[in-house]
């Protein structure tokens, strides 16, 4: 499966801005210290994701 590599940078943002939101609203409230947790939680997935690059298939790889 082929996906982009901006693509696996959204689902990984998402994923942790829901984890983090999961955990945000236990108590019933989302406060603006969680809401921030949550902004920089996908942000920072977004970035790190971004950064780490696709696995090569090696039948391409070989022939680049």
């Amino acid at each position: 499966m082929k996906i982009s590599k901006t693509w696996k940078a959204v689902v990984g943002g998402v994923a942790a801005g829901a984890a983090a939101a999961a955990t945000a609203v236990q108590d019933g409230t989302v406060t603006a210290a969680e809401g921030v947790t949550i902004l920089l939680a996908v942000l920072g997935a977004y970035g790190v994701t971004w950064a780490v690059p696709n696995k090569q298939d090696p039948k391409h790889a070989a022939s680049e």
